[in-house]
């Protein structure tokens, strides 16, 4: 692969991503009393899922409450996604102890 290539096919994601970046937008008044703390940043992680996709269909549905305090509501948020959510892991698990080696007669 020629060197421009290579070059080219980093540089356009690189310069999507800060295209994209360009898009975000500060809240003026991102803390304001009585804002979502913690508790309700991990029920709204938790219920991430049906958010996210009832936010396609209904304008007043949003998956992150904004403005709220901070720091404790992003950390709860992220307890509800990776803990109670979507990123945990529900998987069932086996363990194999022993192993049966069978060999073919002649």
């Amino acid at each position: 692969m020629p060197h421009t290539a290579r070059t080219l096919r980093l540089a356009v994601p690189v310069a999507l991503m800060l295209a994209l970046a360009a898009c975000a937008q500060q809240a003026s008044s991102a803390v304001a009393p009585g804002a979502p703390g913690f508790f309700l940043g991990v029920w709204h992680g938790f219920i991430f899922p049906v958010a996210a996709i009832a936010s396609f269909f209904v304008a007043d549905v949003a998956v992150y409450a904004v403005p709220n305090n901070g720091g404790w509501y992003d950390f709860g948020y992220f307890i509800g996604i990776v803990f109670l959510g979507v990123g945990s892991n529900r998987t069932r698990k086996v363990y194999v102890d022993r192993v049966i080696v069978r060999r073919e007669r002649a």
